[in-house]
């Protein structure tokens, strides 16, 4: 299934994705950004990295102040669109 990048701290989102599926990559750095549909930040440094423009084409989404399943739909639905 799709790769997906998620911030260390996020694991209730990675538990998640993992259920649902996805390869979840830890997400460092850039690099771990490379060859994923999308990422999930914590929204502390949604562009810290530079992922937004620079290496992925997907989206980046911002978990601040979603549950895990709401990083999900938003990640599916983004995904489709």
């Amino acid at each position: 299934m799709a790769k997906i990048a998620v911030e260390e701290s996020l694991s209730a989102v990675r538990a998640a994705l993992e259920e649902r599926g996805y390869d979840v990559v830890t997400l460092r750095s850039e690099k771990d950004a490379e060859g994923c549909l999308g990422c999930v930040v914590t929204g502390q440094d949604v562009n810290v990295l530079g992922v937004q423009d620079a290496v992925i084409a997907g989206p980046v989404i911002d978990a601040r102040g979603l549950s895990a399943d709401d990083v999900v739909r938003e990640l599916e639905e983004r995904i489709k669109h």
